[in-house]
C-alpha cells in the first residue's frame, strides 16, 4: 500500500501554468512531503528535486524523485525508491527515465531511452540483464516527466468542473493511457496556514490496494507555482495522506490566505 503512494508521489507532482512563456517551475526547486496512514501513523517522507544539466550536449532538467518509509511501518515493510527523469528544457520530452526500488525486498533497476525521433523506447532492466526495444506514440512522457509537461502546457483558466485531461506515458514495458479530471477549488489548512487549491481526481486501477478508480485525490495551489500540497489515497484498508511540509527554490510567490502561526 505503501509504496503505491510512493510512486504517486514520485509522479503527482501536479503543477500547472498557463504557458511555457510562464513556467511554473525551475533549477533548484524542491518539495518534501511527510506520509501518514489512516491520518495518524507516520509511514514515510519524499522528495522531489529539480536541476538543469546537460545530457548528450541537449539542455534537460533532472528531476529526482525518492520516497522512503519510516516511523513503525519501516520495521515491517521497508522502502526505498529512486526515480529520475531528463527531460528537454523546451519541448518537455523526456531522454531518459531510471527507476530504482526496493520495495518490501520487491526491487527493480531500470534504465529506459527515449528516441523521440523515431518513436522508440530503449528499456535496460539491469536486474535481469535483459534489454528490449518498444514502439510508441509521438512525444511519449515518462512517469516524472508528464507532470511536468501538463504544468506547462495545460491552460488552467479554460477547465470546467468534470474536464478530463489525457497524456500516453511509458512505465516500465507498457504505455499509459493517463486521466486526470478536474474537480474544482477548495481552501485548505496546511503546515502554511489555509491556501487556495485546485482539486483534481487522477485515475487509478481498481482492485487490490486501491478501493476504486477514482480512490486517488490531489490538491494544489491555487498560484503561478502550483505546489502539489497534498495527495489522499483510499485503500482497500485504510488510507494513506501525503503533505507537503517543506519546499525551496520556488520560481514564484507563494500565496498564503491565512498563515499558520508558530510558538
Amino acid at each position: 500500500m505503501i509504496k503505491k503512494l510512493l510512486v504517486f508521489i514520485a509522479i503527482l507532482a501536479m503543477q500547472f501554468s498557463v504557458g511555457q512563456s510562464d513556467s511554473a517551475f525551475g533549477d533548484g526547486e524542491w518539495f518534501k512531503f511527510k506520509m501518514s496512514y489512516s491520518g495518524f501513523l507516520k509511514a514515510g517522507n519524499a522528495t522531489l528535486t529539480v536541476k538543469e544539466t546537460k545530457l548528450d550536449k541537449k539542455e534537460v532538467y533532472h528531476v529526482v524523485g525518492k520516497g522512503w518509509t519510516s516511523g513503525m511501518i519501516k520495521w515491517f515493510f521497508k522502502v526505498q525508491d529512486r526515480y529520475e527523469s531528463y527531460f528537454d528544457t523546451n519541448t518537455l520530452v523526456p531522454y531518459k527515465f531510471i527507476r530504482k526500488i526496493d520495495e518490501g525486498g520487491h526491487t527493480k533497476d531500470l534504465e529506459i531511452d527515449f528516441d523521440q525521433t523515431n518513436n522508440k523506447v530503449y528499456v535496460n532492466d539491469k536486474k535481469h540483464n535483459e534489454k528490449k526495444v518498444f514502439d510508441t506514440s509521438q512525444n511519449i512522457q515518462d512517469m516524472v516527466s508528464t507532470y511536468y509537461y501538463l504544468r506547462n502546457t495545460l491552460k488552467i483558466d479554460g477547465l470546467k468542473i468534470g474536464d478530463e485531461v489525457k497524456v500516453d506515458m511509458f512505465f516500465d514495458e507498457e504505455t499509459y493511457g493517463f486521466k486526470l479530471k478536474y474537480l474544482g477549488e477548495e481552501i485548505i489548512n496546511t503546515e502554511f496556514g489555509n491556501i487556495e487549491a485546485l482539486v483534481f481526481r487522477p485515475y487509478v486501477m481498481a482492485g487490490r490496494v486501491f478501493k476504486e478508480e477514482e480512490s486517488l485525490t490531489l490538491w494544489v495551489s491555487k498560484d503561478k507555482n502550483k505546489l502539489p500540497l497534498r495527495i489522499k489515497a483510499d485503500l482497500a484498508v485504510g488510507s494513506l495522506r501525503a503533505d507537503l511540509e517543506a519546499f525551496k527554490g520556488l520560481k514564484h510567490p507563494f500565496r498564503i490566505v491565512v498563515e499558520n502561526k508558530k510558538n
